[in-house]
């Protein structure tokens, strides 16, 4: 007789036959709250703040599903709310539909990109999907990438293959050249690779925000002077703050001329690159060793999506192949988790291809495009004669009224965000130069002209 060690046990976990029912349910009731928030994010609007807002722990018995769907639509309605045409705050923008579906069936699947048996149609996907935007960017056959859970370990990753490839795994003198605008992630990047802070040098940026060339050739000088070894040199495809681009063709010809490793934090801007959208630099991205890719800034596909694409697969398997012992290695077919950090991974390409394949390239063409778009008329429009206006070629603007000092632009940005918040927009307030700034993010597809016209009636009237 077959021992039961769970009473009904088809309410724990998925049933290896019958209908499934309870999860059925469940789903369907879950679908209802979420999609209840969706069409009620105008009346609530994009950021709730509720202080008391608290949870209760698990018990020593387990909680009803009345109990537990409490707690969920509590949960859920506390959110912050992408889908609100206000959020204009930050590089999350609503989720896509297929995106959303890739997320389910990615967890009901738990398949393991550790291993190809532990996920071998998951493998397949995410190495052809790999090699197709390795091949649309302009890298050649041997190319490929990994995904992993965000931007900064996509760059983690590419910055221990670049150490790596230089033989500098061990070097206390190998440093990191990077622009002042970069994002924060090098610096904690720096620290993981167990390295100094002062490995991490910083180049000056222009007048644009990209990175100063002739800053660049003197700090390369003066690290050579130095017995400082440059293990990469890294290009920033769209600044965090201003949306700036680094002159890439220039930056790759001085990494081939000392043999430095080019890494390109596309992070913002690399998606823009399988576009038929002209941005000054993107068509030499080619010329790099590694570039991070982050679709799920733009395109709504659901987080984390962070692909770190190299010309040549073959140096992330000689930084972090160790072979899994406990894997059977009889397949033709590269294990994921030996091409980066992470082992255990989630099938998360799938979101990302589900995504991609709704949309396609004209889809996609017209999400980027539309947002760029309405950057450029938030900012055509928006005063010019009131406000410093910090940008570069893709969808973010910060800016900040002219003349204002540190305290100043403290104490403004902060009455003038939570004045936006109270008409239902949402702008972060990012520090850069020394100065407080308020930034939008054109990357909601729910924002339409009105909305903007409605944000710029109370930027541009006078205080």
């Amino acid at each position: 007789m077959t021992e039961n060690f769970f009473y009904k046990k088809d309410i724990f976990f998925p049933s290896y036959s019958g209908t499934n029912d309870n999860l059925l349910n469940l789903l369907s009731k879950t679908s209802k709250i979420i999609c209840d928030w969706y069409s009620n994010s105008e009346i609530y609007g994009p950021l709730p703040l509720d202080e008391e807002l608290n949870f209760p722990m698990p018990s020593v018995e387990g909680s009803s599903q009345d109990d537990l769907f409490l707690e969920i639509k509590s949960l859920i309605s506390n959110s912050f709310n992408p889908v609100h045409p206000g959020s204009i705050a930050h590089l999350d923008p609503p989720p896509l539909i297929f995106s959303i579906l890739g997320e389910l069936i990615s967890a009901s699947l738990n398949n393991n990109l550790l291993a190809y048996e532990l996920s071998p149609s998951i493998t397949l996907l995410e190495e052809s999907l790999l090699k197709w935007f390795s091949k649309k960017i302009g890298f050649n056959d041997y190319s490929g990438g990994i995904v992993a859970s965000g931007g900064t370990l996509s760059n983690l990753n590419a910055l221990i293959a670049a150490r790596n490839f230089l033989s500098l795994d061990s070097d206390p003198n190998a440093v990191l050249l990077i622009s002042e605008d970069a994002h924060s992630s090098f610096k904690k990047c720096i620290r993981i690779m167990g390295l100094h802070k002062n490995n991490l040098i910083e180049i000056k940026t222009d007048v644009n925000g990209c990175m100063d060339l002739e800053e660049l050739n003197k700090v390369i000088r003066q690290c050579s002077m130095q017995n400082k070894k440059i293990f990469s040199i890294v290009a920033t495809l769209g600044t965090t703050v201003r949306g700036a681009v680094d002159p890439i063709k220039e930056i790759s010809d001085i990494c081939k001329k000392y043999n430095i490793w080019l890494h390109i934090d596309g992070s913002i801007g690399g998606i823009y690159a399988i576009s038929s959208i002209f941005i000054e630099g993107l068509k030499n991205i080619n010329c790099a060793n590694s570039i991070t890719i982050n679709p799920q800034k733009i395109l709504g596909i659901t987080k984390t999506s962070s692909l770190l694409l190299v010309a040549d697969i073959g140096t992330l398997k000689n930084a972090f192949a160790t072979g899994i012992p406990y894997i059977s290695s009889d397949y033709p077919v590269m294990d994921r988790g030996e091409l980066g950090i992470q082992g255990s991974r989630p099938a998360e390409i799938i979101k990302l291809w589900l995504g991609m394949r709704f949309l396609g390239l004209n889809g996609i063409d017209d999400i980027l495009k539309s947002s760029i778009k309405k950057k450029n008329y938030f900012e055509h429009n928006l005063n010019i004669g009131k406000y410093e206006i910090y940008s570069g070629p893709l969808h973010i603007t910060s800016f900040l009224p002219k003349g204002m000092n540190i305290t100043d632009s403290n104490s403004w940005t902060k009455v003038k965000s939570d004045e936006l918040m109270e008409n239902y927009f949402m702008l972060s307030r990012p520090k850069f130069k020394g100065r407080y700034f308020l930034r939008t993010v054109m990357g909601n597809y729910n924002t339409t002209e009105h909305h903007i016209n409605q944000l710029l009636k109370i930027l541009n009237k006078n205080d």
